[in-house]
């Protein structure tokens, strides 16, 4: 089997509109979002405009990440010290981290073998715990069945926030990932699907939410500077009751973003040929299992995940290292210690210790792996066909 010799952390490069986009801003010294000139829209309100028109939301507030979009939203949302936050057993780091930062208790609800949360055991954890707060992980870009959540979340009044790092641009039955509860969370780091280094955008309907988000952002006084906020009278209600938790973006980030936007569905149109050829050359391979894509699922497939159920620790170890022999970088969910972004529930040792044995069956042999434009829809078969190799020769011990 002929190595594949590409690159998983290699984006594709900036491009000469966006270069000339963010020399601009360089060479007029005014970097910070509020320092503007009289009658000027910062980078940053152009791109909260362009991005809330994109989204189809109200208001768009721009930000420092999107685990500080999560923070800032469960605060603006009204989360009290202590209380809990229902979330994903599998997601990453920044999800339960967003829920301490902002003072919660992250309970955690087990996942199907589709990767997605299972609104079974959402249903039975609404009701025990009366959790006013769930933070959906749409975790690696696999949207669950989104009407039955959102009845779900109806039913139990709480407050629906959408993680969509990995969902940016995705849809269920025509409705974009982030529009189905109060609030969406998006990043814009390098490994997501615009690409500003680091980055968050926050977004909703509910203008008193948006109002709390923007001050808590760090807007100072100078709130009526944003492109896609509410009227000043819903700031003058709350202006001095919301402390400042500086997390704002820059105009540079903005101006970097602002290009990328533009040509966002024609990415995702590339990253899902991308993923499918992926998808076509494992769907044959015995014993290896693709999640489950509903037809009212619109995906992005920046990235893909597999598992091989019934493989042993040792087997998944061995499986990972024959297709790093063979040039192709996996994760495994499965693993005792976090490696780089990838962590399970049991390497949270802020988060109370609990009990998701299905969410444990399904992470022990899932795994996954980015996949960059940079990559042609050649090398994607090359990877498959890597991958396809070193499962089909795993010993009958990896069992």
């Amino acid at each position: 089997m002929k190595p594949f010799t590409g690159s998983f952390t290699q984006q594709e490069a900036l491009d000469d509109e966006v270069v000339a986009a963010a020399a601009q801003v360089l060479r007029s010294g005014r970097l910070h979002r509020y320092n503007t000139a009289a009658g000027e829209l910062s980078k940053a309100s152009e791109l909260e405009q362009a991005y809330a028109a994109y989204q189809g939301a109200r208001y768009c507030l721009a930000c420092a990440s999107g685990g500080y979009a999560m923070a800032i939203a469960l605060r603006a949302a009204g989360l009290k010290a202590g209380e809990s936050v229902l979330t994903n057993g599998f997601t990453l780091a920044p999800v339960p981290g967003a829920i301490a930062s902002a003072g919660g208790r992250p309970v955690l609800v087990e996942i199907t073998e589709d990767l997605v949360i299972d609104l079974d055991d959402l249903d039975r954890k609404a009701r025990s715990t009366g959790a006013r707060f769930l933070l959906l992980s749409n975790m690696r870009g696999h949207l669950a069945d989104m009407d039955r959540l959102a009845d779900l979340v109806r039913r139990h009044s709480m407050i629906l926030i959408e993680d969509c790092a990995h969902t940016m641009g995705a849809a269920w039955n025509g409705r974009k990932s982030g529009n189905f509860g109060l609030a969406g969370c998006f990043s814009t780091q390098t490994y997501k699907h615009l690409n500003s280094g680091e980055g968050g955008l926050l977004t909703s309907d509910d203008p008193d939410f948006m109002a709390r988000a923007i001050l808590l952002s760090g807007s100072y006084m100078l709130y009526e500077r944003h492109g896609a906020a509410p009227s000043p009278e819903v700031f003058e209600r709350i202006r001095l009751e919301t402390p400042n938790m500086s997390g704002r973006m820059d105009n540079l980030r903005a101006a970097i973003l602002l290009p990328q936007l533009a040509r966002l569905d024609d990415s995702i149109a590339r990253w899902n040929e991308r993923y499918r050829a992926v998808e076509d050359g494992l769907e044959q391979v015995e014993g290896l299992v693709l999640p489950r894509r509903p037809e009212a699922e619109l995906y992005v497939g920046s990235s893909l995940q597999f598992r091989l159920p019934g493989l042993s620790r040792s087997g998944a170890e061995a499986f990972v290292g024959a297709c790093k022999a063979h040039g192709v970088e996996l994760k495994w969910f499965g693993a005792s210690d976090p490696v780089a972004f990838t962590s399970n529930h049991h390497s949270w040792r802020y988060v109370d210790p609990q009990l998701l044995p299905e969410t444990d069956r399904v992470l022990s042999t899932l795994f996954d792996m980015r996949l960059p434009l940079t990559f042609t829809l050649e090398e994607c078969r090359h990877i498959a066909s890597v991958i396809a190799h070193c499962a089909r020769g795993l010993s009958p011990e990896a069992a």
